[in-house]
């Protein structure tokens, strides 16, 4: 049975970006088409009224993610790009704002309900605040937790581990202790010319060099072999190399 459906199955982006910029406005901070895809950056606090414009006025009906990004050399080191689909075009768009660790980005859980859960985890990995969500709680991580694990400042090794104490009968939370060094590795071949000693080499250059033999031993006849009559007997026969 042939299923058909409104929207093409395959959309250009020509004309689109002049289009949704012209639409836009002064709420378009910057706008650009990379890698095949529309990205506009907006104001911060304009960003609920151009997404209710894009929903509306341009078939953008569905909110896909929302996604945190963490640059930590910018003043404004996060962007929060809300990833749109038109399901009638068939087109997506990606539209970002810029926010730091206490400017909060306006909610769209007004304009998508589900926007709310995508909102909690962009706070909780990030840390980036939401005004106007009604339930900014931790999604991901545990009651208690410190810091934001995907922040690039974030120490890998982590603040605090946690595990269930028979003692107690409860999940407890203690220092992260950490049975060695956290290791850096650079997978360089020992073949192409490592600059450093690997481990247990550092053994081989301290042992005393095998020492020297003036005389060779040599096994002149096969009963100096040792490897018994039946071999010695072997030993002597002639082979094919030997001219037999």
């Amino acid at each position: 049975m042939t299923v058909l459906h409104s929207a093409p199955r395959w959309t250009s982006n020509e004309g689109v970006l002049d289009t949704l910029v012209a639409a836009l406005g002064d709420m378009v901070v910057a706008s650009k088409e990379e890698h095949g895809e529309i990205v506009l950056t907006v104001a911060r606090d304009r960003v609920e009224d151009a997404l209710r414009l894009l929903r509306d006025e341009h078939e953008y009906q569905q909110l896909m993610d929302i996604a945190g990004v963490d640059y930590p050399q910018r003043a404004e080191r996060f962007d929060v790009c809300y990833c749109l689909l038109s399901v009638t075009r068939n087109h997506r768009i990606v539209v970002k704002v810029t926010t730091d660790e206490v400017a909060p980005v306006p909610t769209v859980t007004t304009l998508w309900p589900n926007a709310g859960w995508y909102e909690r985890e962009v706070y909780d990995m990030f840390g980036v605040l939401f005004a106007g969500n009604p339930d900014l709680r931790r999604i991901l991580t545990d009651y208690g937790f410190q810091g934001h694990p995907f922040r690039k400042d974030f120490p890998l090794t982590g603040y605090v581990e946690l595990r269930y104490s028979e003692e107690d009968k409860r999940v407890v939370y203690e220092p992260v202790q950490l049975a060695q060094d956290l290791r850096q590795f650079d997978f360089m071949s020992p073949w192409e010319g490592a600059d450093y000693v690997l481990p247990g080499d550092e053994k081989a250059a301290q042992a005393a060099p095998p020492p020297k033999v003036d005389t060779p031993k040599t096994t002149e006849k096969p009963a100096d072999t040792g490897a018994g009559a039946k071999a010695n007997a072997e030993a002597a026969k002639k082979t094919d190399g030997d001219g037999a």
